[in-house]
C-alpha cells in the first residue's frame, strides 16, 4: 500500500527518519518525533495515521492538530494527493466556521485544524470526540510559543477513546506537558544527525551609517534573481519594510499573520511559482510551510532567540541541499551570543544594479474545485485556448473556488488577448493578472 502512496506522490523511497518513524508506530502507543523543518515530518507521520484508519468505522478516527493555518492546508494537500479513499476535512480561522460545519455533517476519517478551530468545533459539537483513537500535535513547540496549549487542552481532555498519539517538534523537548497525554513516548531524535546537518554559510553586509534599508536594497541587487526569505521580527516591520521597497522598486511580497488568509494564501502560491522571489515575513514563515528550496535566507531584524534563529536558517540549504544565511547589520550592531558561527562580511556594490524581472506572472481564475475544476482542465484551456507552449506554463494551483496559473512574463498579455472570451468547461470565468 504505502508503495503505491509513494508513487503518487512521486517519492522514490522513504528516507530513514520516515522509516523510524513507521516501524516505531508498529510497536509503540506513543511517539516523539523530534527532526528538522524540510526534514519530511508529513509523511512520517501521516503514513502510521493511515495505518491506524479502518474504513469499516464513521466518524473522525485521527486528529491532527497544527499551529498555523498554511500547514493544516499543506498536510491536507498530502493526505489527499495520496488517495487513500478516506475522507479529510480541514479546520482553521480565516473562513466561515458555517462552511466547515457543514463538511463535518458527514465526518471525515481524519480531521486536520489549528487549536483555536478545532476547540470550536468541539465545543458546538460538530464531531464526535468518541470515535478519535489517534491524536498527532505537529510542530508542538510553535503552537505552545503560539500560546495554543489553552485550547489544545481542552481539546485533548474530551479524547477520551484515544489509544495513540504522535508528537512532532523541530525543536528538542526537555519536557513534554502533561496535558498531551504522552507517557513513555517512544524518542525518534533526528535533530543532530550528520545527515540532517545543513551545508549552511552565515554571510553578514554592514549598513552605512545605520541605514540597514539602503543595505538591504544593495544585498537583494547583488543576490540577482534568487530566491531570498527576509525575515523581521514583528508584522508591523514587514508592512513598513514592505512599502520601502516598494518605493525602491524592489518587487516582492509579504507573509504574516495580520492578513487575510486570501493575501496570505496568494502570497505564497506567487512565491511557490517563481512570479515573486522576495518574501518578506516573519517568524510565521520560518517553519511548516509548503514553499520551495530558498536559497538565501535575510535576516534583516536579528532574531530575538536561538531556536528563531535556528528554524529561520532551516528555510534553506534543507535536505542535504547549500544554501546561505545573510545577517544585515547596522554600523555597531553586535551579534547575540547564540550566533557563534563568525560570519563572512562581503561588501556591498557602490551603485546597486536592480535584480531582473521574474521569469513568470501569475494569473487568476474565479473558478476552483468546488466548479469542478482541476489542473488538467487549466493547462488544456491555456494551452489550446490560450495558445502557449508546455515550456511556457508553470506551477498551476487550484483552490476550493479559485485557481492561480503561471505563465512566461513574455506570453501574459498575448494569454489574456486569447482567453478573454473562451469558457472554462462550458463557464465564463473572470481571467486576469493577479493582484
Amino acid at each position: 500500500m504505502f508503495k503505491e502512496i509513494l508513487s503518487r506522490l512521486q517519492i522514490e523511497k522513504l528516507n530513514e527518519m520516515q522509516e523510524a518513524s513507521i516501524q516505531a508506530s508498529q510497536k509503540s502507543k506513543d511517539i516523539l518525533l523530534l527532526s528538522p523543518t524540510g526534514s519530511g515530518k508529513t509523511l512520517a507521520f501521516l503514513l502510521p495515521v493511515l495505518a491506524q484508519l479502518n474504513p469499516e468505522l464513521h466518524g473522525v478516527q485521527a486528529l491532527i492538530l497544527v499551529p498555523s493555518r498554511e500547514l493544516a492546508i499543506q498536510i491536507e494537500s498530502v493526505f489527499k494527493k495520496m488517495s487513500t479513499g478516506f475522507k479529510v476535512s480541514c479546520c482553521y480561522g480565516g473562513h466561515p466556521t458555517r462552511v466547515e460545519k457543514n463538511n463535518l455533517e458527514q465526518e471525515p476519517a481524519l480531521l486536520i485544524g489549528t487549536p483555536g478551530r478545532i476547540a470550536y468545533h468541539t465545543r458546538h459539537n460538530n464531531y464526535n470526540v468518541e470515535t478519535v483513537r489517534t491524536l498527532v500535535l505537529d510542530e508542538f513547540d510553535k503552537s505552545l510559543e503560539f500560546g495554543f496549549e489553552k485550547d489544545m487542552s481542552f481539546i485533548i481532555y474530551q479524547l477520551s477513546n484515544v489509544n495513540k498519539r504522535i508528537l512532532t517538534s523541530a525543536t528538542d523537548m526537555s519536557e513534554i506537558p502533561a496535558f498531551t497525554g504522552v507517557e513513555d513516548a517512544f524518542e525518534i531524535n533526528y535533530l543532530t544527525t550528520k545527515e540532517n546537518k545543513p551545508q549552511l554559510t552565515l554571510k553578514a553586509v554592514r549598513a552605512f551609517e545605520n541605514d540597514k534599508l539602503d543595505a538591504l536594497f544593495g544585498l537583494i541587487c547583488m543576490l540577482g534573481g534568487s530566491t531570498s526569505l527576509v525575515f523581521c521580527n514583528h508584522r508591523e516591520a514587514v508592512d513598513r519594510i514592505g512599502e520601502l521597497l516598494k518605493k525602491n522598486g524592489i518587487v516582492h511580497d509579504i507573509f504574516h499573520g495580520g492578513m487575510e488568509q486570501e493575501d496570505r494564501e496568494r502570497a505564497l502560491i506567487k512565491f511557490r511559482n517563481a512570479s515573486h522571489r522576495i518574501l518578506l515575513t516573519t517568524d510565521l514563515a520560518s517553519r511548516g510551510l509548503d514553499i520551495p528550496e530558498i536559497e538565501n535566507v535575510i535576516h534583516y531584524q536579528l532574531p530575538l532567540t536561538e531556536d528563531a534563529y535556528i528554524h529561520r536558517n532551516g528555510r534553506t540549504a534543507r535536505m542535504k541541499a547549500e544554501g546561505n544565511a545573510w545577517l544585515v547589520l547596522a554600523e555597531e550592531e553586535q551579534l547575540p551570543a547564540f550566533i557563534k558561527t563568525k560570519p563572512e562580511f562581503e561588501k556591498l556594490p557602490a551603485t546597486p544594479k536592480m535584480p531582473p524581472a521574474s521569469e513568470f506572472v501569475t494569473i487568476y481564475l474565479s473558478a476552483g474545485k468546488k466548479d469542478k475544476v482541476n489542473k488538467v482542465d487549466i493547462v488544456g484551456f491555456l494551452l489550446q485556448k490560450g495558445k502557449l507552449q508546455k515550456e511556457e506554463l508553470g506551477l498551476i494551483e487550484v483552490l476550493d473556488f479559485t485557481a492561480y496559473a503561471a505563465v512566461k512574463r513574455n506570453k501574459v498579455e498575448e494569454v489574456l488577448y486569447h482567453i478573454s472570451k473562451e469558457k472554462l468547461k462550458n463557464k465564463k470565468v473572470k481571467i486576469e493578472i493577479s493582484r
